[in-house]
């Protein structure tokens, strides 16, 4: 008798907390995702600017506009386009550099701002706004400088 209550404790219990981690699952998989083109860009800087912050002092740049939950800063960068090109999604990737500069930045567009990265130019003068999601470094294996990389960008409206 008292074995079998304890049976059908154990049993309620592990059915609540499989309907409990279900619902906190479901609800975190249906989270709206966040809007980067409709929230405020912390900062405004230049291609230039974060390269320097980045190659300088990586780590108080990392404090600066990386958090490590995923809410990253939203950045306005202005710079020259020096490539622009498609990535295995189909997406257009445009990289803003400096002639003098080492490094520069790369910016994801997503499916919805496509058409916008469409109408840059190489050489052409612009601001776009994204999400950082790594910083500049230089990788001393290859030899090679790493770029900055923004996602879900979109061209700025100033």
């Amino acid at each position: 008798m008292k074995r079998g209550k304890i049976i059908k404790s154990v049993i309620i219990i592990a059915v609540a907390g499989i309907i409990i981690a279900g619902a906190v699952g479901l609800y975190m998989f249906n989270m709206p995702h966040r809007n980067v083109q409709k929230a405020n860009a912390v900062y405004n800087l230049t291609s230039s600017q974060i390269v320097t912050e980045y190659l300088t002092d990586k780590e108080l740049a990392n404090k600066k506009y990386l958090s490590g939950d995923g809410d990253s800063k939203v950045l306005k960068i202005s710079g020259v386009v020096n490539r622009i090109s498609e990535d295995f999604n189909g997406q257009k990737v445009v990289l803003l550099k400096g002639a003098d500069d080492k490094a520069g930045v790369s910016a994801s567009f997503t499916k919805e701002t496509n058409p916008n990265a469409a109408k840059l130019k190489v050489g052409e003068a612009v601001t776009i706004k994204g999400v950082i999601r790594s910083g500049a470094s230089f990788d001393k294996d290859l030899a090679l400088y790493e770029n900055v990389i923004l996602e879900k960008s979109d061209v700025a409206t100033k």
